[in-house]
């Protein structure tokens, strides 16, 4: 990279540290966000007035819900790079969680409005809103060897795991994978804490002795303070993993693979939003399998 100078479109809970730590590490960070209240928090970062603002920057990039509002975020940027490209090998890098294909197909429309000056890397990530605040996130990168080698001293200023996974789409596929994890491992807790607690244990010394068997894992260390609190305030929007899942399922469907454990989990995650718990954390969903739960059938009378 040529230069420091850094664009970021999407200041929310994940976004608004990551920018702040890229800036701490030397780079000059301009951003794009929807409301203002957040600079007021991140004066080491500058204010976009719009996302085309950010045309002359070396790294772009986007941490906004899924690629439908990058695309339209990106609108009069790319217009602007149609009227003039901007300089070459400059990256747009697509930190959000998205569909493995649709990337690819966003790769072509930059390169496309670009004269094929700018490229799509995708780098979600996962380690939720504590990992982007202590710049500890686990970063999954899709690009080439070369992109990735220039773009890794940016990476690693809000990650300590930064890989690379392959070309393009290959790290949203890792971030589907990590999904289907941590989805399906939250809701087996769920499901354990609920069976627990209506059998009369405590769901705490349950927790506890899990983690200190095969049982522990860090879905376990982070989400199991919550799940056994009843604590839903969000960290991130329970309703995102039932998008994600559904990347899983389209991933899967693509090249024949058997993935019953997704099937079932968005499912229940659609069950999820379907009682309204969406916006809340991703522990809620203890919540969705409790309204699910029948009350203790009636012994049935002898006589």
């Amino acid at each position: 990279m040529t230069s420091q100078r850094v664009g970021f479109v999407g200041l929310g809970l994940m976004g608004a540290p990551m920018a702040s730590n890229i800036a701490s590490a030397g780079w000059s960070v301009t951003a794009w966000n929807r409301t203002d209240a957040v600079f007021r928090r991140l004066p080491s970062v500058q204010r976009a007035a719009n996302v085309a603002e950010l045309r002359n920057d070396d790294v772009i990039i986007f941490m906004l819900p899924d690629l439908p509002f990058i695309e339209e975020a990106a609108v009069d940027l790319l217009e602007s790079w149609r009227d003039q490209p901007p300089k070459p090998g400059t990256a747009v890098v697509i930190m959000s969680s998205v569909s493995p294909t649709a990337v690819q197909l966003f790769g072509e429309t930059v390169r496309q409005a670009s004269s094929g000056n700018a490229v799509v890397v995708d780098a979600p990530v996962s380690g939720g809103t504590a990992g982007a605040q202590s710049g500890s996130l686990a970063i999954m990168v899709g690009a080439t060897e070369n992109q990735f080698q220039a773009l890794k001293p940016l990476l690693e200023t809000m990650g300590t795991t930064v890989r690379r996974m392959g070309p393009l789409g290959s790290g949203s596929l890792a971030k589907a994978c990590n999904q289907l994890i941590v989805g399906t491992t939250t809701a087996a807790l769920a499901e354990a804490a609920e069976l627990a607690e209506r059998s009369g244990m405590d769901v705490h010394a349950l927790y506890e002795v899990l983690s200190g068997g095969l049982a522990g894992s860090r879905v376990l260390d982070n989400v199991g303070p919550r799940l056994a609190a009843k604590d839903y305030a969000p960290t991130g929007p329970a309703k995102f993993m039932h998008k994600d899942l559904g990347f899983v399922l389209t991933s899967a469907e693509a090249v024949g693979a058997a993935v019953p454990l997704a099937t079932a989990a968005i499912d229940l995650y659609a069950e999820l939003k379907r009682q309204g718990l969406g916006d809340q954390d991703l522990a809620v969903v203890r919540q969705t399998i409790a309204n699910l739960s029948l009350a203790p059938a009636e012994t049935p009378n002898s006589n």
